[in-house]
């Protein structure tokens, strides 16, 4: 890949992380602790809706697109360098692959899973609901502050590159 390639493919990255990163702000500051206001039924049925929801949108396919881009996009840099802007795009995909991608799948995915097989208004959901919320909030958190970082760090690719 030449600069110009890589330029391109880094803006895009900027945009792409900065939106997945968005989405799990909102989440972590907005959705889950309304939520957490509801009635612990309600509040399970609601999360599940919005499990089912997720998959044909937009934001999953920025969310795993970028789990493909970003090993790509430090690969390359390991394998062919890319001068002054390397360490930022290192830092920018490791972020990614790491504190989003690693984070949902190890620990945000199965807590999901095990709520949708839940019967929202079983004493074992309710339970599970009190430990889910601070739980899922605190690894969604995580993955809020991974993309913004991957987000700020490609911009500095991208200006370095400009």
């Amino acid at each position: 890949m030449n600069s110009q390639t890589i330029l391109i493919a880094g803006a895009f990255s900027v945009i792409a992380y900065a939106l997945v990163s968005g989405v799990f702000l909102a989440f972590s500051g907005v959705v889950m602790p309304s939520l957490a206001a509801s009635s612990p039924t309600g509040a399970i049925q609601s999360m599940q809706i919005i499990n089912r929801k997720v998959f044909p949108t937009l934001f999953m396919v920025l969310l795993i697109g970028m789990a493909v881009v970003s090993p790509l996009l430090v690969g390359w840099v390991l394998w062919q360098g890319a001068g002054p802007a390397g360490p930022w795009i290192l830092a920018a995909g490791s972020s990614y692959i790491v504190g989003v991608f690693i984070v949902s799948l190890v620990f945000n995915v199965p807590m999901n899973e095990r709520l949708h097989r839940m019967d929202p208004q079983g004493a074992i959901a309710d339970a599970y609901w009190r430990r889910y919320v601070p739980g899922w909030t605190f690894w969604n958190t995580i993955r809020w502050v991974a993309s913004a970082i991957s987000a700020a760090c490609m911009l500095m690719a991208v200006l370095t590159l400009s």
